[in-house]
């Protein structure tokens, strides 16, 4: 009997170690709990009654417990205080299972800023001035824990739109005339077509007094500067307004106009040093693991701009890859209940190699960059192209699907964060962006008062992501052609001549699916975009489902691409924009309630099923009917419930429920956090509007069926820099232009040398030009100018 007994004993033991082994667990797994404080001191032990004065000792003493018990868990319990960062914190994957818990984000703060030691005289009667140490090389300046304006022109004004305050005199000739060293200044200007922005620092001047400018790399669609929408800063003259500051670094002094707030003499300065504040970081081999960060403000970080960029394939977008807290090489790793706040670049970065990463309940705002970025590496990529006008020939391509290696960040989670007020210099940003990643969860979020995207998805690679009950407006406030979610699909498949991406994808039919591998669903959002599209998936956006989000302004526009299904949406004061499909697209657009007709724009063939849709009229239900779709359609009041309050919800009498549109709820965007939904904004719920009429404003001209550009949508689907020009709808069956080179789809852009910017333009240069037999014509094809010669008689 005993001997019985005994086999079981050693039996259960062994049941016991075989699934700690299966769940990863040591049999005696130990918890250590470390102090900080800021009374500590480094000479201390770390425990509670001696804490260490930072967080870098306990991570010294984490690291010595660690070599003795690499399985023990270990708390680092941060007290309240300002800690000051002298150097980045690493952690390595020497520092697996280690959490760090500061008592809260109101009450704990790592800085990336330094303590200035100042002796003021006055320079003027508003302008002091102290000299500074020889050793300190700052690019932000805090007073009383606010950061400050670098001296800029023009100055700053809360309301002033792009970089609050702009001026097409920045650089002038003329203004340059009058700085004495201008060599150090900065400058910011927006892309000429307002698709993000461009940073340069003045490196000399010309024989013509025009500045020598350095950068321009900070965006993957070059073009010139924008003539109106620029601003420079660093430049000593340009010191004239409350809160501005210059740093003379050849002559080691520091200039400061006070605000009537600031007492000189008692005030507390900080100068902005380190542009990363934590780095977890392992190795492909070895990452670290169960790292977590908790309850912890983070302030002050350089700005990045002028850093090295890297193009994400092709995208807009060159990014800085880095941030204040970044993430490479980890697994199961989270950072919650945080603040990241004034930090010159990018708040959190994950980049390439990291598995179920969590990014939950922080609380992300006035940043210079972007918010939170998901950033695989381009070696994963099969056959990447890096450029809008790049392509890998069909015959060099890696026709493989998927990914080359695990370099790309997976199951990770950007859940219940509130961030806005980000991209406050750089303006190709988003308050959640994603690249070369795969099954992202993007959940919960409020996103608004941004430059561009709320949330934007690089490209295809590689799908899966989940993008649901966010609620993201206020976007899109410093740039064009864009949307509060906004989407490229340059993958493999894709070219810049739609003719040749024609017949690439119609002898490969499952080409777009080598990258977009994964169907990508946004649902239940809420999204309000004033100065674009709601949801806006361009070039070649593939593989997505689209179903019960609300659209409160900028509608919902779908351009090439495959296999979108858009489903049980509500778009108020605005419709659906189909932009240039595929033949094969196989797309579905149903069960949908608009509040306007289609705003289709070169469609000729019309997806998998478009039908089941509810119009706001009969004249717009026929119009759509002309195309061959929406034979079960029908139009009418929707009947919303309490569209005053944002309630969408539609009563049981609604005609949309006829057509199988189903309810959703409608008081879950956004952050659910307590504390965060207290202080987060809400959109402006707009007057509903139903489209009464439809009108018509085409002419025709020498057989060409043309109108005006006068939309966001016929830009976009041109590819033009701005909302001008002439588009060429159809030809008709005689004129003169009817065989001409001239092609559908065209916007007319000039003639005979001079802009056309509407009919009216083309009409008048043509009436006084027409006793010519031939004439120069330039069209916008293909995202360029062409020149053509037609003749008119």
């Amino acid at each position: 009997m005993t001997t019985h007994k005994h086999h079981m004993n050693i039996k259960h033991i062994f049941t016991v170690l075989s699934l700690l082994i299966l769940f990863n667990c040591s049999p005696t797994q130990s918890t250590i709990d470390l102090y900080v404080s800021a009374s500590g001191k480094s000479e201390n032990s770390g425990e509670k009654n001696a804490p260490f004065s930072n967080i870098s000792e306990a991570l010294k003493k984490a690291k010595t417990l660690k070599a003795r018990d690499q399985n023990a868990i270990i708390n680092i319990n941060i007290s309240s205080g300002d800690y000051v960062l002298s150097a980045p914190i690493i952690i390595d994957n020497y520092l697996n299972n280690i959490n760090i818990i500061g008592s809260g984000s109101s009450e704990v703060t790592l800085k990336g800023s330094v303590p200035l030691s100042l002796n003021w005289e006055k320079l003027n009667d508003s302008i002091y001035v102290s000299a500074v140490s020889k050793t300190i090389n700052f690019d932000q300046l805090v007073v009383n824990d606010s950061l400050q304006i670098l001296a800029r022109y023009p100055n700053y004004n809360e309301n002033g739109k792009d970089w609050q305050g702009h001026a097409p005199d920045a650089i002038s000739v003329e203004r340059i005339a009058s700085w004495e060293n201008p060599i150090g200044g900065i400058v910011h200007a927006m892309h000429a077509g307002r698709w993000g922005g461009f940073h340069y620092t003045i490196s000399g001047i010309n024989e013509d007094g025009t500045a020598i400018l350095e950068g321009g790399h900070q965006n993957n669609r070059p073009s010139e500067m924008h003539k109106k929408y620029r601003m420079v800063e660093n430049i000593f003259e340009e010191l004239d307004s409350p809160g501005e500051w210059f740093l003379d670094k050849q002559a080691n002094k520091l200039y400061y106009y006070p605000t009537k707030d600031v007492n000189i003499k008692n005030s507390k300065f900080e100068g902005v040093q380190l542009k990363n504040l934590i780095t977890i970081k392992g190795t492909k081999d070895v990452p670290v693991k169960n790292v977590s960060i908790k309850g912890i403000k983070f302030q002050y970080a350089k700005r990045t701009f002028m850093e090295n960029y890297e193009p994400l394939l092709r995208s807009d977008w060159t990014i800085y890859r880095g941030g204040a807290i970044f993430y490479e090489y980890t697994e199961n790793c989270k950072i919650s209940d945080c603040e990241l706040t004034n930090l010159g670049g990018n708040a959190i970065f994950v980049s390439a190699y990291n598995r179920d990463l969590e990014i939950a309940s922080n609380h992300i705002h006035e940043c210079g960059a972007s918010g939170i970025s998901f950033i695989g590496h381009p070696s994963a990529v099969r056959s990447p192209a890096f450029t809008y006008r790049e392509f890998v020939d069909i015959e060099d391509m890696d026709t493989i699907t998927g990914p080359k290696n695990d370099l790309y960040p997976k199951n990770c989670k950007a859940n219940d964060n509130l961030i806005y007020r980000i991209g406050r210099i750089e303006k190709q940003t988003a308050g959640v962006q994603i690249s070369m990643a795969m099954d992202i969860t993007v959940d919960h979020n409020s996103i608004y008062d941004v430059p561009r995207a709320g949330i934007n998805v690089s490209e295809g690679t590689w799908g899966g992501h989940i993008i649901s009950n966010n609620d993201v407006f206020n976007t899109v406030l410093e740039s064009g052609d864009h949307g509060s979610f906004n989407s490229w699909g340059r993958d493999r498949f894709w070219h810049p001549n739609r003719q040749i991406m024609d017949s690439l994808t119609l002898a490969n039919p499952k080409m777009p699916y080598w990258d977009a591998i994964h169907t990508t669903v946004i649902k239940n959002n809420r999204f309000r975009c004033d100065h674009g599209w709601d949801i806006d998936l361009d070039d070649g956006s593939s593989n997505y489902e689209i179903y019960n989000n609300v659209c409160l302004n900028g509608g919902l526009k779908l351009r090439e691409g495959f296999s979108r299904t858009v489903e049980n949406n509500i778009i108020v004061n605005n419709s659906f924009h189909p932009h240039v499909w595929f033949a094969n697209s196989g797309d579905i657009f149903r069960k949908n309630i608009m509040t306007t007709g289609y705003r289709n724009i070169r469609i000729d063939v019309w997806g998998e099923e478009v039908d089941y849709n509810l119009f706001p009229n009969k004249e717009a239900l026929e119009k759509a009917q002309e195309n061959g779709t929406d034979a079960h359609s029908a139009f009418g009041n929707p009947k919303f419930k309490n569209p005053k309050k944002g309630d969408y919800t539609v009563a049981a009498d609604s005609p949309a429920l006829k057509l199988g549109f189903k309810n959703f709820p409608m008081n879950l965007f956004g952050v659910q956090n307590p504390e965060l939904k207290a202080i987060a904004k809400t959109p402006i719920i707009p007057k509903l509007k139903l489209e009464s009429s439809m009108k018509s404003n085409t002419e025709n001209w020498l057989g060409l069926e043309v109108k005006d550009v006068e939309t966001l949508g016929e830009q976009s689907a041109s590819g033009l820099d701005e909302i001008s020009g002439v588009l060429v709808l159809r030809k008709s069956n005689i004129g003169t232009l009817v065989d001409s080179e001239i092609q559908i789809g065209d916007a007319i852009i000039s003639l005979e040398g001079k802009k056309v910017k509407n009919t009216d333009d083309l009409i008048k240069i043509y009436e006084a030009n027409k006793s010519k037999e031939t004439l120069k014509i330039n069209v916008f094809r293909y995202q360029k100018s062409t020149e053509l010669l037609i003749n008119i008689k």
